[in-house]
Parts: structure tokens; C-alpha cells; sequence
């Protein structure tokens, strides 16, 4: 089983048991949170693809760590106009392991 969803305005393809990377999510380290807006899905025996979203499907997911990203140096430059500036930038991310992908309620929601 495998499904496509929007984590924070990007798209991911994701299974169980995978970790991946993503731009900053709001929760503690060892905290789950749950995704609804899943685009596709694919189980065992159908595939599923949402107009725009796939109705009552959910990624769940539990927050391994938060930590900083490479650094990105932007330099900007005018010749014969003196203008120079340079500036860096950390993206902030965290790392999620998918433990859990469903379709119909959510057991642990109560909805």
C-alpha cells in the first residue's frame, strides 16, 4: 500500500515504515500527526485517485526529529554600481516516519 499526500504545499510518495523529510511541522519529537489531504491511494486490491482528495484517507505519521537544513548562501550583484549583498539561509525541517496509512475512520480519532 502506498498513497500520495500534501505535507506543507509539496507532494510526497509515501509507505509504511519510510522516513521522510519535511519542511517544518508543528509537534513534539514522538508525537503523531495525522495528514488528510491524500491525492492517491493505492491498496492491495484497488487504486483510488481523489478529485482533489481521496475521501475519508489519512497518512499518519510520527515526528522522528526537527532539525535545520544545509545552508543555502544567496549573493546578489550589480557590477560598477557598488551593490553587493550576501545573505544565508536555514530551512527548518523535520523528519517523519510513516506509520500508518488509512482509508475509512480513523480508530484513533473517534471520528
Amino acid at each position: 500500500m502506498y498513497a500520495v499526500t500534501k505535507i506543507a504545499g509539496f507532494q510526497y510518495l509515501v509507505k509504511p515504515g519510510e522516513v521522510i523529510t519535511v519542511p517544518r511541522v508543528a509537534g513534539e519529537v514522538g508525537s503523531l500527526v495525522r495528514f488528510d489531504d491524500v491525492l492517491f491511494l493505492r491498496t492491495d486490491d484497488e487504486v483510488i485517485i481523489g478529485r482533489p482528495t481521496v475521501a475519508n484517507a489519512y497518512v499518519m505519521g510520527k515526528i522522528v526529529e526537527h532539525f535545520r537544513g544545509e545552508k543555502v548562501t544567496v549573493y546578489k550583484f550589480i557590477r560598477r554600481e557598488n551593490y553587493r549583498r550576501k545573505r544565508g539561509h536555514r530551512q527548518l525541517l523535520t523528519r517523519l516516519e510513516i506509520t500508518e496509512i488509512g482509508y475509512g475512520k480513523n480508530p484513533n480519532s473517534g471520528s
